[in-house]
């Protein structure tokens, strides 16, 4: 889900995110492992930047030759039985691919058939692989008997934290093993290399993440008070010994069988050089449907606008399903089955993504061409108008969180917002402030990039000592966080982000316009920015917009007590009632009255 901008304020977790294969939801235990006589292998390692990772691939035939399934491996991520879609090894080829991380692969064979040189590619990177006939692999070991569970909140800054939870236990052979869970990212069982629990302190790490826990035990030996490291980065955690882990309950996630047809699609933005891959949900009944593309707000997101497991656009397009509305859901460059990358790109690069899926949907049968319009969340709600003033195949955009100021203007609104939900003083917020100026010139002016890290870095280390010393070790405590935010504040999505200013292209959209922002919304402040959507449709002439502050609502539509970035994970609710009533009534309003 979108944390607008999220370079700056909620950066992306590290943790299971970079895992190859993270395992689905209710897939983390993995498919059995069919008998091994039943079964070929097929094994590759591959190199991921600093590390190596090592697949095997499961390929099960009957007595005839035919392939019944294929599943994939990933010993080194203590990851089993990953089923693999649309496999193929015949014709001189090798390839499949791997749904739940948007994965795919595609080899060569050699004549003799006993090697296949490709490459796989995932989240717009490409990296060569071959694989080999193998023996059958060592079964990942399991933990036997009774296990600990530690669990904690990884600090990711802003009042956002992310749940890690250790299974500490022995294996059959008595050898002290334990596997790790970021429930929250949705990755369960990741392989833990070494284990060291003794009655003063607590150890892990996992070598294909990179990531070492250290935490020193209390007098009981109940609770652990350390740091998680990843690709040096330093994060605080603290860890608690439970009896059962805390669980995630997302309740409005919708859940089969549903009343209506839901298509996974592809398709291409030529001029962009990229494919993109989405799901159309189809009412039932006779067509054409009117239909919405919805557009992602910030950073890499997939067609569901996914964050701690909330799924917020698969339950809009659900609601809309139900009310005679088609959707189009669209996994964002290099996620899922997109390809390209998301933080090279820049808006205008969305802008053509978002005019493919538009001539898309008018070439599908179950779409009306006269009432596609656009759903656009925080960023998204910058994009959507982007779109609609240039094409007139736009029949109504909604709105969700979108911006009415400049960039950099949002950023120092949320900025004071967060840090004031978080208790800071006046001073501090202020002194935020200004470090956000400083370093926004540097990026602006500095466009050499070794250059600008280093004024970055410096204008950093001479803002932390301005801070109180317990401001300031918070902070260097947090040298992840800061280390994260460093970085993608150069990135050219930010750059173009930071000085866009939505307001002249408001102006030239003649299409119903739906502007909808919560009360509590921390990172795109209602007030401020639902007057400067107002102010400039009606200078363009547009009177048929309506722009609503709903009550109670947080940035991603949740009913919330304080708006802050914690309690995104925190509430079960995934979108308001109020919310979703407020959209699927004005859309199907709206293009009722078209079709007439």
């Amino acid at each position: 889900m979108s944390t607008l901008p999220r370079s700056w304020i909620t950066p992306l977790a590290l943790c299971a995110a970079a895992a190859l294969t993270p395992p689905a939801p209710g897939q983390e235990k993995g498919q059995p492992r069919p008998a091994p006589d039943d079964v070929a292998h097929w094994q590759g390692t591959m190199k991921a930047g600093p590390r190596e990772v090592t697949l095997v691939l499961n390929i099960r035939r009957d007595d005839k030759g035919v392939i019944r399934s294929a599943t994939m491996d990933s010993p080194d991520e203590g990851l089993e039985g990953l089923a693999l879609d649309s496999f193929k090894l015949a014709d001189g080829k090798l390839s499949f691919g791997l749904k739940i991380s948007g994965a795919k692969y595609e080899g060569k064979l050699s004549e003799d058939g006993k090697e296949a040189v490709g490459t796989w590619s995932q989240r717009g990177a490409k990296l060569p692989l071959t694989f080999r006939p193998t023996k059958a692999p060592k079964p990942v070991p399991k933990i036997v008997g009774p296990e600990q569970l530690w669990e904690g909140k990884l600090e990711l800054g802003g009042g956002l934290k992310l749940r890690l939870v250790f299974h500490v236990g022995k294996a059959a052979d008595g050898t002290p093993i334990a596997k790790m869970d970021s429930p929250d990212q949705g990755a369960k069982g990741l392989k833990v290399d070494s284990v060291a629990v003794d009655k003063a302190s607590l150890k892990f790490e996992l070598k294909a993440l990179q990531g070492t826990y250290e935490g020193k035990l209390n007098a009981d030996g109940t609770e652990a008070e350390g740091t998680w490291t990843q690709f040096g980065a330093k994060y605080p955690l603290n860890l608690k010994k439970t009896e059962k882990a805390s669980e995630t309950r997302r309740p409005q996630t919708p859940k089969g069988p549903f009343p209506y047809k839901s298509i996974d699609v592809s398709y291409m933005n030529k001029a962009g050089g990229v494919t993109l891959a989405g799901t159309l949900t189809v009412p039932q009944g006779a067509g054409p449907f009117p239909a919405a593309l919805f557009i992602t707000g910030s950073g890499a997101q997939d067609r569901d606008e996914t964050l701690f497991e909330h799924r917020p656009f698969l339950v809009l397009a659900d609601a809309l399903a139900k009310r005679g509305v088609a959707a189009l859901r669209v996994d964002d460059r290099g996620v899922g089955g997109s390809t390209g990358d998301t933080l090279k790109s820049t808006a205008e690069d969305t802008v053509g993504d978002v005019l493919a899926g538009i001539e898309f949907l008018k070439s599908r049968k179950e779409v009306d061409p006269a009432r596609i319009g656009l759903v656009g969340h925080s960023e998204g709600g910058i994009i959507a108008p982007m779109v609609a003033a240039r094409s007139k195949d736009v029949a109504f955009i909604v709105l969700m969180a979108g911006t009415g100021l400049p960039g950099d203007e949002i950023v120092y609104l949320q900025g004071r917002a967060i840090l004031k939900n978080l208790g800071a003083d006046e001073a501090t917020q202020e002194r935020t402030t200004e470090l956000q100026r400083q370093l926004f010139g540097i990026v602006r002016a500095e466009k050499d990039e070794e250059a600008a890290d280093a004024k970055v870095h410096a204008a950093m280390k001479a803002y932390l000592g301005t801070l109180p010393e317990d401001q300031r070790k918070a902070a260097e405590a947090s040298e992840g966080v800061m280390e994260t935010r460093l970085k993608l504040v150069r990135t050219p999505w930010f750059r173009d982000f930071m000085d866009r200013d939505p307001r002249p292209i408001l102006a030239k959209v003649a299409c119903p316009v739906l502007a909808l922002i919560g009360e509590k919304d921390l990172q795109v402040p209602p007030k401020e920015n639902l007057a400067e959507i107002e102010k400039a449709l009606k200078s363009g002439g547009n009177t048929r917009f309506t722009a609503r502050e709903l009550p109670g609502l947080n940035h991603l539509f949740q009913t919330c007590k304080t708006g802050s970035l914690s309690e995104y994970n925190e509430l079960e609710e995934t979108l308001a009632p109020t919310a979703i009533a407020t959209i699927t009534d004005w859309i199907a309003e709206t293009t009722a009255a078209k079709a007439r």
